[in-house]
């Protein structure tokens, strides 16, 4: 206690220098504070983003991943329904599981042939009312309120595409979005009358071929659109299970922006029964997946484990995989890890900067102090004495500047959050929001304050071990 004391009169002898390195301890405290929360802002961020949907797991054939990109329904899961009724009633997965559901994914090309346009898409069909309720988790209480599945609720030919595919099908007018850049028609000149107008509609009215309509399950309505896409049909071309074509026409309900650019040029979500009929026709329906949404993330690994006996007791015969969303987005992976390396280099060279700033503090001090150090020598004070008496004074800067770091890192998050900042993450189409999680985060808050107090103790180490080193005679000599 007598040390303590010593200690911190000794730093409130010269404030000024205290203060300075006190200040720069706070500053660097908070600032390394200040970017882990933005990187566990952005890491909560994405994983609400990928739970949302495509769920914590997902259990697919174990070739889907690498080579079902180009025929997603050769890689299906022929009991699917089994699987799902066994996660909902194992003792162990139903506490954990949110939502379990199927989805089936295709490849197809969608056209609007009133236009004479077309794109090769990927197709989703889901069920409507699960995917609406995998929308509303949120385990992080981040501001990101997404707008309800469309689907839900709509007829079995409802639809909805990216903004991308609106765009290239020209159906932005029709579905009333208001960002897609106006077209110019290079090689064609407008109809300049009521006659040259009517001889062109009549030749879009011409290009659906005979054979291509024959195929089609349901007649396309008028093309009388409004501001929600009501009566915008599209007719989706895709190879069936057997490797025939097969068409169906569906009724686009809405335009959604996704995420990513690239998904968002070749997006269309329908419902799954449309989707196997189109695929399947008359045969027993499939499934690419069954999507798993977790209550928590933290149960992952515990819910793959007795997801995985599960599918082997289920469809042993099937070569079936158990992925997480960490494997299913590598993006998310390298993103974490970015951070991570950028967090580490922040903190090492802040953390240098608190090296050099107490080193030189404790260094000066003890120039100033040298008389002082052989007095007590003299009186009896052992070297080890001198040695603790100057450490526990960097420890109590590094002490007193990282608590007051993290308090200010807490206040500054708090009214950062209050604003409701956004910002556009590079590649995406998605605002999302702009917080600081520092509260409630022990590891990131213990780990930098319990570090920088650690540099500090380190940094006082050769100044004290220099003042212990001086001789009697030669310090109270020293002028």
């Amino acid at each position: 206690m007598i040390d303590l004391l010593l200690a911190v009169r000794n730093l409130l002898r010269n404030r000024r220098r205290s203060l300075a390195t006190l200040l720069a301890l706070v500053i660097g405290t908070t600032s390394v504070l200040f970017f882990g929360g933005y990187r566990k802002n952005i890491e909560y961020s994405m994983v609400t983003a990928y739970a949302r949907e495509g769920g914590h797991l997902q259990v697919q054939h174990q070739d889907l991943f690498h080579y079902g990109a180009g025929d997603p329904t050769r890689y299906s899961i022929t009991r699917y329904r089994e699987l799902i009724e066994s996660i909902r009633r194992d003792a162990v997965l139903a506490p954990l599981v949110t939502v379990a559901t199927p989805t089936l994914q295709l490849g197809g090309i969608a056209s609007n042939f009133k236009d004479g346009v077309s794109r090769t898409v990927l197709g989703f069909g889901s069920v409507a009312t699960e995917r609406n309720a995998m929308r509303r988790w949120n385990e992080f209480g981040l501001p990101m309120d997404a707008e309800p599945y469309a689907l839900d609720g709509a007829a079995e030919d409802a639809a909805l595409i990216g903004t991308g595919v609106a765009r290239v099908l020209l159906l932005c007018q029709a579905l009333g979005l208001q960002d897609c850049p106006p077209r110019v028609e290079a090689s064609q000149a407008p109809p300049t009358t009521a006659t040259s107008a009517l001889d062109a509609a009549d030749a879009a009215d011409d290009i659906l071929p005979d054979d291509i309509a024959s195929l089609a399950l349901g007649a396309a309505a008028p093309a009388a659109s409004n501001a929600n896409g009501s009566g915008t049909r599209v007719d989706l071309l895709a190879n069936s299970a057997g490797g025939a074509p097969n068409v169906i026409s569906l009724q686009v309900l809405r335009a959604e922006r996704q995420g990513f650019k690239e998904l968002d040029e070749v997006f269309l979500a329908l419902q799954l029964p449309t989707a196997q009929r189109l695929v399947y026709g008359n045969q027993p329906p499939q499934a690419t997946a069954v999507m798993v949404q977790l209550h928590h993330t933290a149960d992952v690994e515990r819910a793959r484990k007795r997801l995985q006996a599960l599918v082997r007791e289920v469809a042993p015969a099937e070569p079936l995989a158990v992925l997480d969303f960490r494997e299913l987005n590598p993006f998310f992976v390298q993103t974490v890890q970015m951070f991570d390396t950028i967090f580490g280099f922040i903190f090492v060279l802040i953390g240098s900067i608190v090296l050099f700033t107490v080193g030189n503090t404790m260094s000066t001090a003890v120039m100033e102090r040298t008389v002082e150090i052989g007095t007590v020598r003299a009186l009896g004070v052992r070297r080890a004495g001198i040695r603790r008496l100057f450490m526990l004074e960097g420890s109590l800067l590094g002490l007193v500047g990282a608590g007051a770091g993290v308090g200010l890192a807490l206040a500054g998050a708090a009214l950062v959050n209050s604003l409701g900042l956004s910002w556009l993450p590079p590649g995406s189409g998605d605002r999302l929001p702009l917080l600081l999680v520092v509260w409630g985060e022990t590891t990131t808050l213990v780990g930098t304050a319990l570090g920088l107090v650690l540099i500090a103790s380190a940094s006082a180490w050769w100044p004290a071990h220099r003042a212990s080193r001086l001789g009697i005679v030669d310090a109270l000599r020293h002028t």
